[in-house]
C-alpha cells in the first residue's frame, strides 16, 4: 500500500475541514447529500459521456496502481539478465527458449522470444520500443480520463450553486431561512473545487508517475536484451542497466564502482 496516496488525502481533507472548524464552523453543515449528489453524479456522467468504456475501464485497473507500491525490482532484473547472459555466452541463445515461454514479465517474453527466433537486432529494438509507445499512450489515456473529471468537478459545482440558489429565490416567502438556505447552495461549489483538486488531479498525476516508473523499467530491460542479443560480456551487461539506476534528480549520472553501487 502506497501511504503516500492516502496520507496526501486525508491531510488536505483535514486542512481543509480543521481550517473551517477553527474559524467556528459547523462540521454538520459541511455535508449536504443533494450536492454531493450533483457533483460527484454530475461529474461521472460527464466523464462517461467523453470516453469509451474501454477507457474508463482501464482507469479503474490505473487508480489500484495509485494505492499500491510498485513491486518491481529492477536489481533483480539486472541480476537476471547477467545470469541469462552467462548462460547464453555458455550453451547460446537457443538454451533460454524456455526461460522465454514461461517468464511472468509480458515484456522480457516478447524480448527473449525475439532474441531466440534469431530476429534482426533492429527490428528487435523497434518492436519493443513501438510497445513500450503503446504501453505509455495507455497511461496517458488512463490519466486523462480522472485529468477530465478534475476539469468537470468544479462545473458542476457551480450547476449545483446555480441551482441551489433558484430554489432559494423562489422560496423569498420565507427571509428567516435565506442566508442558510444560500450557505447549502455554495457547498456544491466546495465539493466540485475540492475533489477536482485532491481527488481526480492528485490522482491522475500519480498515474502519470507510475506510467512513467513502468516505462523506465522497459528501457532497462530493453537495454538488457539487446545487449544480451549482441552477445555482449554480463560485467558490460550489468554496467549499462545500472546507468538506469544512478541518475539523480537534476538528470547526471553517478560514478559506479565495480559492485554496482554509486561511487
Amino acid at each position: 500500500m502506497d501511504l503516500t496516496t492516502i496520507i496526501g488525502i486525508l491531510a488536505g481533507l483535514a486542512a481543509l475541514v480543521g481550517g473551517y472548524l477553527w474559524d467556528g464552523g459547523d462540521l454538520s453543515s459541511l455535508f449536504v447529500p443533494s450536492a454531493l449528489l450533483i457533483v460527484i453524479g454530475g461529474t461521472l456522467g460527464a466523464v462517461a459521456v467523453s470516453f469509451p468504456w474501454s477507457h474508463l475501464k482501464g482507469t479503474l485497473g490505473a487508480l489500484r496502481m495509485a494505492f499500491r507500491i510498485p513491486l518491481a525490482d529492477p536489481r533483480r532484473h539486472i541480476d537476471e539478465m547477467m545470469e541469462m547472459a552467462s548462460v547464453a555466452r555458455r550453451e547460446g541463445v537457443l538454451s533460454l527458449e524456455q526461460r522465454a515461454q514461461q517468464h511472468p514479465d509480458p515484456f522480457l517474453r516478447e524480448g527473449l522470444t525475439l532474441v531466440v527466433d534469431g530476429t534482426d537486432p533492429s527490428l528487435t529494438k523497434q518492436i519493443l520500443e513501438l510497445e513500450m509507445d503503446a504501453l505509455e499512450q495507455q497511461y496517458e489515456s488512463r490519466a486523462r480520463v480522472l485529468e477530465s473529471a478534475g476539469g468537470y468537478a468544479p462545473t458542476m459545482g457551480i450547476i449545483g450553486t446555480v441551482m441551489g440558489l433558484i430554489h432559494v429565490l423562489g422560496n423569498l416567502s420565507e427571509p428567516g431561512n435565506l442566508a442558510p438556505a444560500i450557505a447549502v447552495a455554495f457547498t456544491a461549489t466546495l465539493y466540485g473545487v475540492a475533489t477536482a483538486n485532491l481527488i481526480y488531479l492528485p490522482l491522475a498525476n500519480k498515474i502519470k508517475v507510475r506510467g512513467q516508473e513502468v516505462i523506465a523499467e522497459k528501457e532497462l530491460l530493453l537495454e538488457g536484451i539487446l545487449a544480451l542479443q549482441a552477445g555482449e560480456n554480463p560485467y558490460l551487461i550489468k554496467k549499462k542497466m545500472m546507468t538506469f539506476l544512478v541518475k539523480d534528480q537534476s538528470g547526471r549520472t553517478e560514478e559506479v564502482e565495480d559492485d554496482g553501487t554509486p561511487a
